[in-house]
């Protein structure tokens, strides 16, 4: 299995990209890919959750209670 390091770098003057790193050896080959790091947007909960997979089951609180409800009546028939 190949070994995959992933490394965050800051790009120094000139264009210059130094990556250090104990476990590559001196004539070793690699590919180095460039990607420009994209700054994550703050989310709230609710825009997590609401990205999820599937339905919400309740739109709403009230619409919880009610479910509840109802199971809650179905244990005593």
């Amino acid at each position: 299995m190949q070994k995959v390091l992933r490394k965050k770098a800051t790009v120094q003057p000139g264009g210059k990209i130094e990556i250090v790193d104990g476990d590559l050896q001196a004539g070793e080959h690699v590919d180095v890919v460039i990607s420009p790091a994209q700054e994550p947007s703050p989310r709230s909960a609710w825009q997590v959750i609401s990205e999820g997979p599937g339905q919400r089951l309740f739109k709403s609180a009230k619409e919880v209670d009610d479910y509840l409800a109802e199971e809650r009546a179905s244990w005593n028939r």
